[in-house]
């Protein structure tokens, strides 16, 4: 036995009455669809029910699997105590699970459980499939901040547990799509919502887990999408595979999108490996960067690669831009790894007798001296992209009218506090978002006066 069925489910307390107290009827529709697929586990009858949600215990860089015989939780933080749902662990399936990832070389456990009790991403559809009277155990996992082809391994180590142990599994996947469809939603309204919700669910109707895959992450980040990571490990359950692919519903009246979709695995089929196309589009798309890129970013790559394979500072090139040998600026290098930072230093103001080795500087720094990151590892080198802002001079301003969160940078300064956030970055819209998370670096609390002074950049990607 193996995958009986891999589901794309919701997860908004909302949809359940005692929450809902009636407003769950402006999303019957999906209901209903969430119904039609209890319904299809009910007449699957499956051993062991894997569910992966957005909510349960994360980590950056490893998958937390639940521990233990049973757990239960309930919505009193949602004003429902009376809600209770309880689940028995298939613990055979978790410990075998452990042994086949770290074969694999995935980094999952049961380690670090930070809340025993059941999550709301988890309750929801466990509440729907009680309806059913089950008696399938259940297997409750995180995801991580890990890559998508990482979430997708993940999936491909949950299938080969499936097959070893004999266990007929249904794979639910708890996650919401993006959270800014309406000004009247929790996240308020960006474009990017609606449209992330239109490339998730098209790529839901069509099957098409490559496409879930490689969503541009500025467009999922400024969505606030919570879902796609659980969507990833689905996919992996599925390698392989050809799939009948339903999208049952789509909806998003409360502003948070809602899908449920049901993937019925069908004959096998090698070219859906998609953990290996996922790398080599990622491998051509880096290429290109490379091929693009000018001294600056050169120079802050190389220095990198550099110095995480040797430990040594290297030495700069002859051959430079005449502008980085004599003049000075400030500068920060940014790192990211699929889109995500994975560490960025700057300076203010030059440091450094002129801007390459400012950039010299900066780049280690970043590479190991971020304080929210640890320090890069080489087989993390080929997957890096790099950018290099150097800064221009600042100038006090009076009021946020004067800013402008694409164009300027901004430095806010308390006494001996100082933050400051750079221009035109994903998810900063506006000059109050600037502001409040240039304070929240800072340590200024968010009501407190403060001097401003704005700058603008040159953006060398």
């Amino acid at each position: 036995m193996s995958i009986l069925l891999s589901a794309i489910v919701p997860h908004p307390p909302i949809i359940l009455p005692p929450i809902g107290q009636g407003q769950e009827r402006e999303i019957r529709a999906t209901i209903a669809a969430y119904q039609e697929i209890a319904r299809r586990v009910r007449q699957l009858s499956p051993d062991t029910i894997v569910v992966i949600s957005s909510h349960a215990t994360s980590y950056a860089d490893y998958f937390h699997i639940s521990p233990g015989s049973k757990a239960h939780g309930d919505m009193k933080r949602f004003g429902a105590a009376q809600l209770k749902v309880n689940a028995v662990y298939d613990e055979e399936f978790v410990a075998s699970l452990e042994r086949n990832c770290k074969r694999a070389g995935v980094f999952a456990g049961t380690k670090g459980e930070r809340e025993k009790e059941l999550d709301h991403g988890s309750i929801v559809p466990l509440s729907f499939l009680a309806e059913m009277e089950l008696t399938s155990e259940v297997v409750r996992i995180g995801i991580s901040g890990q890559s998508a082809a990482e979430h997708y391994r993940l999936g491909k180590c949950i299938k080969k547990t499936a097959e070893e142990l004999d266990r007929a599994v249904v794979v639910i996947a708890s996650g919401d799509l993006s959270h800014k469809l309406l000004e009247t939603g929790p996240y308020g309204f960006h474009p990017s919502g609606p449209e992330f919700d239109r490339q998730a669910t098209e790529a839901m109707t069509e099957g098409d887990f490559l496409r879930l895959m490689t969503l541009d992450p500025a467009l999922c980040e400024e969505a606030a999408e919570c879902g796609l990571g659980t969507f990833w490990v689905l996919a992996g359950t599925l390698d392989r595979m050809n799939v009948k692919s339903e999208l049952l519903n789509y909806e998003g009246p409360f502003g948070v999108g809602y899908a449920v979709a049901a993937f019925t695995p069908e004959d096998a089929n090698e070219s859906r490996a998609f953990d290996v196309l996922f790398q080599r589009a990622e491998r051509e798309q880096l290429s290109a960067i490379r091929e693009s890129e000018d001294a600056f970013v050169r120079l802050a790559r190389e220095t990198v690669e550099a110095f995480v394979r040797s430990g040594e500072t290297p030495a700069l090139p002859y051959e430079l831009p005449e502008e980085m040998k004599n003049r000075r600026a400030g500068v920060f290098v940014s790192l990211k790894i699929g889109g995500k930072l994975r560490g960025c230093i700057g300076t203010i103001s030059a440091v450094a007798e002129n801007i390459a080795q400012e950039i010299l500087k900066n780049a280690i720094a970043a590479c190991s001296e971020d304080p929210r990151f640890d320090p890069v590892r080489a087989e993390e080198l080929p997957r890096i992209t790099y950018s290099v802002d150097v800064l221009g001079p600042t100038e006090r301003i009076d009021s946020m009218e004067q800013l402008d969160a694409k164009k300027y940078g901004v430095i806010v300064v308390s006494g001996y506090r100082k933050g400051l956030l750079l221009p035109n970055l994903e998810g900063v819209d506006t000059a109050e978002e600037q502001v409040k998370i240039a304070k929240r670096k800072a340590g200024i609390p968010e009501n407190e006066r403060c001097r401003m002074e704005r700058f603008e950049v040159v953006r060398h990607t």
